[in-house]
């Protein structure tokens, strides 16, 4: 009886213990999740302040580069309105010139007079494309290039066929580059001298063909009856001194 009345105490005792510790697993729980979701936070609210940063930073990038690319724009503009400029100076004096030419040969008695101050400014010009580093295409005596040249016409002449014969409109460059194509007229053979050709070499060709026939028979004769080929050998001199004493020449 005894032993009954302990065992129910002592389960009594145990049940607020189990109680005890069951609340404060319960309690615990909340926390750590708390503790998550803080954690979380922070995480999304760092990962957000990094995007405004980066997006700053683009939008920073994207506004330079488009500056950059109107400035350069603005310099390449401003470069070829200083190339020309200069270029225009260099011609100004050429165009002076040509006013003040035409003005004299409205007042001139002699063609020669104009001609020879034509010609100068004609020189001057040349000059000033020269120090401008624009020279003209050649083109009278040079064989035809596609990259230099265009031809308008093609002619019958004596010049090997495919030169430049006559030149229609110069061509220039500047260094290496094309500005504008020489138009030209370039060469082609004759008619006649082209049928002239075409015959000689027929006539060569079948000469050069029966010397190889007649030594091709020569042979095949000698192959087949050497003594007669021998004795023919031997008689050709013989009707060969023959023939001499007849005109009047002592054989040898």
């Amino acid at each position: 009886m005894s032993d009954k009345t302990d065992s129910s105490q002592s389960t009594t005792a145990d049940a607020p213990a189990a109680e005890s510790d069951g609340s404060s697993t319960g309690a615990a729980a909340p926390e750590e999740n708390k503790s998550e979701t803080r954690n979380v936070g922070d995480a999304l609210a760092e990962a957000r302040a990094e995007a405004q940063k980066n997006r700053e930073q683009w939008v920073r990038t994207a506004a330079d580069y488009d500056n950059f690319r109107k400035r350069s724009r603005r310099e390449v503009e401003d470069s070829r309105k200083s190339g020309r400029e200069e270029l225009l100076k260099d011609f100004l004096p050429v165009f002076d010139n040509l006013e003040r030419a035409l003005q004299s040969a409205q007042r001139a008695t002699e063609v020669k007079g104009v001609v020879d101050g034509l010609t100068m400014i004609m020189k001057q010009f040349g000059d000033t494309l020269g120090r401008s580093g624009i020279t003209k295409v050649p083109t009278k005596g040079n064989l035809f290039d596609p990259s230099l040249h265009e031809a308008i016409q093609q002619v019958e002449s004596d010049e090997v066929p495919g030169t430049c014969v006559a030149e229609v409109q110069a061509g220039y460059m500047q260094g290496d580059r094309l500005i504008r194509a020489a138009l030209v007229v370039v060469a082609q053979p004759r008619a006649n001298a082209a049928k002239a050709e075409a015959k000689t070499e027929a006539k060569t060709d079948a000469k050069t063909d029966a010397k190889a026939d007649a030594k091709t028979d020569a042979k095949t004769d000698a192959k087949a009856d050497p003594g007669s080929s021998a004795t023919d050998s031997k008689e050709e001199p013989k009707e060969a001194a023959k023939a001499d004493s007849d005109d009047g020449v002592k054989a040898p």
